[in-house]
């Protein structure tokens, strides 16, 4: 039978790492201080100047949007014009402006707290009866016209057959977004586009709501060509 190595009785031995810091107290300490400062930097300069938006008048940020939406509608090659509003959503066609909250996050960006005068303009615009031969290759063109023009692609779903397409796209960290998927099923096309927050000039204290939210577009469709 083999000789068995008995351990001796030894001094317990110390955490790795520990000596220096019991060495060292001063140290260690001074170490986890600067790790909490740099983490409450970066906290607060992800968030700082999170609430210097420019003044710009809703009708400037809503022809904004609209441009947005009219370059991807070309891009997938639409040749019908709708008129402002919608019939029933998620039915018929879409073409509809609104405004949402901004929001200031803090300091440290846990805050959640709507500012005052300042909103986010979205368009929003679908089609009824787009079949597969005109959504599927309209995308993938939509895909690399993103790509090449330098906006992120977040999320690019190519769905198999009879399943829906999407494309989330967005650029200056997210503070502009595009979304559009295509519904399979119903043959249904939705589009959106999301612009930067900015404060109405004319806004007041005392007013309700997101600031800018009375806007209407025109009629959307393909660009006239003079």
């Amino acid at each position: 039978m083999p000789d068995e190595t008995v351990p001796s009785a030894a001094t317990p031995t110390e955490p790795r790492g520990s000596s220096s810091c019991l060495r060292g107290a001063l140290g260690c300490g001074g170490a986890a201080l600067v790790g909490v400062l740099v983490l409450v930097g970066a906290l607060a300069w992800g968030s700082w100047g999170s609430t210097d938006f420019p003044r710009v008048a809703p009708e400037e940020m809503a022809d904004r949007a609209l441009q947005r939406s009219q370059e991807a509608y070309e891009v997938m090659g639409f040749k019908r014009t709708m008129e402002p509003g919608v019939e029933k959503l998620g039915v018929s066609t879409e073409n509809t402006l609104g405004t949402g909250f901004c929001y200031d996050g803090g300091l440290l960006g846990l805050d959640d707290k709507t500012i005052d005068g300042a909103y986010s303009m979205h368009h929003s615009w679908a089609l009824d009866h787009v079949p597969a031969n005109q959504a599927v290759p309209g995308l993938r063109r939509l895909h690399r016209f993103f790509q090449d023009k330098g906006w992120k692609v977040t999320s690019y779903r190519e769905g198999e057959q009879g399943r829906d397409w999407d494309l989330f796209v967005q650029r200056d960290n997210g503070k502009e977004r595009m979304s559009f998927t295509w519904y399979a099923d119903r043959e249904y096309f939705r589009g959106g586009a999301t612009v930067p927050c900015a404060y109405d000039p004319e806004w007041k204290n005392g007013d309700v709501g997101p600031a800018g939210d009375n806007q209407r577009p025109p009629a959307f469709g393909p660009a006239r060509r003079d």
